[in-house]
C-alpha cells in the first residue's frame, strides 16, 4: 500500500497525478471532492455520497487506493485544509451553511454574495504559485500578439482581458467565434503569439478545442480554469486554479477578473521597465 499523502496539497497532486488510471466511478468522486472541499470536509459520509451520486463503499474505495486506511483519515486532510485556509471564524461558519444547506433568508443576498466573494480574494494570493505567474508573463511578453478565448460564461473575464492588453500596449485578439468563425481565428494565430483560455466545468467544447490547436501547433498557452483535472490542463504551459466564490448555485467571477488584471498590469510594468531601461 503505497503511503498516503500528509497535506491536502500533496492529495491533490497525487489525485492529479492518478486520475487518468481510475475507474469512472472512482475518477467521479475525486473530481466532487477536489471540486467541494468544504463540504467533504464538513460533511458526513452519506451526505457527501449523496451530493457525489455514488455509494458511500465508492468514497471508501478512494480512499484506500490513496493509501488511506478509511475515509475519516482522508476525511481530515480536509479539515486541516479548511483551518489553515479560511481566515477567521466568519469565513467558517459561512463554510458549514454552504455544507449543510443553511443560508440567510433572501434579503440578505448581497451580503452573502459580498462575503463569498471577499473569502475567495483573501485566499487568491496563495493558491496562485508565484513562479506560474513569472512563466506566464514570459510567455505574455515574448508572444508579438495574445489571442484570447473564454466562451459563454467565461466570455466576460476573456473580453476584460483583450480590454486591458489593450491598454498595456500588448496587441490582443478576443477570440469570440463571431459569425460561428472559431475555426478562421483560430488559425489567424502565428507561430510566435500566444493563447490564453479562460474555462470552467462544464468547460466549452470551443475552448477545449482551442487549447488542442495550440497544443497541436506548438504554441505556448496559458489557461484559466477550476480544477487539476480541467481537459484544458493537459494542453497548458501554464494553468491557473481559480476556486470562484458559489451562493446558491451561481458561480462568481471575482477571482478570475483579479488573476487576469494582476497579469495585464504586471505585463504592463515589465514592458515599461524594459522601454525605461
Amino acid at each position: 500500500m503505497p503511503q498516503p499523502p500528509q497535506s491536502y496539497r500533496e492529495l491533490e497532486t497525487l489525485i492529479t497525478a492518478e486520475y487518468a488510471t481510475l475507474s469512472k466511478r472512482l475518477q467521479q468522486t475525486a473530481r466532487f471532492m477536489l471540486d467541494h472541499p468544504q463540504e467533504v470536509a464538513l460533511a458526513t459520509v452519506a451526505k457527501i455520497a449523496e451530493q457525489a451520486d455514488v455509494t458511500p463503499s465508492t468514497l471508501i474505495r478512494l480512499a484506500n487506493s490513496l493509501g488511506f486506511k478509511g475515509f475519516s483519515e482522508m476525511q481530515q486532510l480536509f479539515r486541516s485544509r479548511l483551518v489553515d485556509e479560511l481566515p477567521n471564524y466568519t469565513e467558517r461558519i459561512r463554510a458549514v451553511r454552504s455544507a449543510t444547506g443553511e443560508t440567510p433568508d433572501s434579503t440578505q443576498l448581497l451580503w452573502e454574495f459580498a462575503d463569498a466573494n471577499r473569502a475567495v480574494l483573501e485566499q487568491l494570493p496563495n493558491r496562485i504559485n508565484p513562479e506560474s505567474l513569472e512563466k506566464a508573463l514570459d510567455i505574455f511578453e515574448k508572444a508579438h500578439a495574445i489571442h484570447v478565448m473564454g466562451a459563454r460564461r467565461s466570455f466576460m473575464v476573456a473580453s476584460y482581458m483583450t480590454y486591458a492588453l489593450a491598454h498595456v500596449d500588448k496587441p490582443a485578439l478576443l477570440v469570440n467565434g463571431l459569425g460561428g468563425m472559431y475555426g478562421e481565428q483560430l488559425r489567424a494565430m502565428s507561430q510566435h503569439d500566444a493563447l490564453l483560455t479562460i474555462s470552467f466545468s462544464p468547460y466549452a467544447e470551443e475552448s477545449q478545442k482551442a487549447c488542442e490547436d495550440a497544443h497541436q501547433r506548438g504554441l505556448p498557452s496559458v489557461v484559466i480554469t477550476d480544477s487539476n483535472l480541467s481537459p484544458l490542463a493537459r494542453f497548458a504551459d501554464v494553468v491557473f486554479v481559480v476556486n470562484e466564490a458559489e451562493v446558491k448555485s451561481f458561480r462568481s467571477l471575482t477571482a478570475s477578473l483579479c488573476l487576469t488584471q494582476t497579469l495585464a498590469i504586471a505585463l504592463g510594468v515589465r514592458q515599461d521597465k524594459k522601454r525605461k531601461a
